[in-house]
């Protein structure tokens, strides 16, 4: 089991399973574009597109380039400095254990909601503006965009800057995670497809960041992304029942 634990939070491990994550979210984007009008996407997905557009790049092509050749930098950076074993039998457990944090994650995050607000109505159960194909695409992209915006790149970035300023390991981790945790749960209602602003939806999604951030911290990125996935695609699923 360790050994498990410690390979499945290596980059290699974590890029690699994440990989399928971005070609489905992809393969199913650009299945859902009809004509000249731009796919319907991911706001996290959008949001780092206009940021690389701002740098001169654009596309799909571009785009995923970017992420495919940093994934291969990380990798072999990794790959370096010690080796790292790969099995199929690692990627599977994995995948295992992030369906069951899927269906584990909702009961605990929506009691711990109720204890917070008691909230009189079940919370996310929003009639959705899009079909369930495009949900479940969405959800995916949710998984891979969401978690490299708000865990990898904002949490992580406000630890890197909150340590140079001084702050302890702690301060700056646990600082980390609120701020992230609130920019996420605002990002749900920016846009067209936002969700109505509902304080306890709002406060849901506060503390699933925190829990996306203590699992990307605790399993890595490729587990965070695809519990999130995941739970999304159930919920989804649920709604459409």
């Amino acid at each position: 089991m360790q050994r498990y634990l410690a390979l499945s939070r290596t980059h290699s491990y974590s890029l690699l399973f994440a990989l399928p994550l971005l070609v489905l979210y992809e393969l199913g984007a650009a299945s859902m574009q009809v004509g000249p009008d731009p796919a319907v996407r991911n706001g996290a997905d959008v949001l780092l597109r206009m940021m690389l557009a701002a740098g001169g790049l654009h596309g799909t092509a571009a785009f995923t380039s970017v992420l495919l050749v940093g994934s291969l930098v990380l990798i072999i950076l990794e790959r370096r400095r010690r080796p790292v074993p790969l099995r199929l039998g690692v990627l599977f457990g994995m995948l295992l254990e992030s369906s069951v944090y899927a269906l584990l994650f909702g009961l605990v995050i929506s009691t711990a909601t109720y204890w917070v607000l008691n909230p009189p109505l079940p919370l996310l159960l929003i009639a959705p503006a899009l079909g369930v194909r495009e949900q479940v695409v969405l959800s995916l992209g949710a998984g891979i965009y969401e978690e490299l915006v708000f865990r990898v790149l904002l949490a992580g970035g406000l630890f890197v800057v909150l340590r140079a300023a001084g702050a302890s390991r702690r301060l700056a981790g646990i600082s980390a995670a609120l701020i992230s945790a609130v920019i996420f749960s605002a990002f749900h209602y920016i846009g067209v497809y936002g969700d109505p602003w509902a304080l306890e939806s709002f406060t849901f999604r506060f503390l699933a960041g925190l829990a996306f951030s203590a699992l990307f911290l605790l399993r890595g990125f490729g587990v965070a992304a695809w519990t999130h996935a995941l739970y999304d695609v159930f919920l989804t699923l649920a709604q459409a029942a």
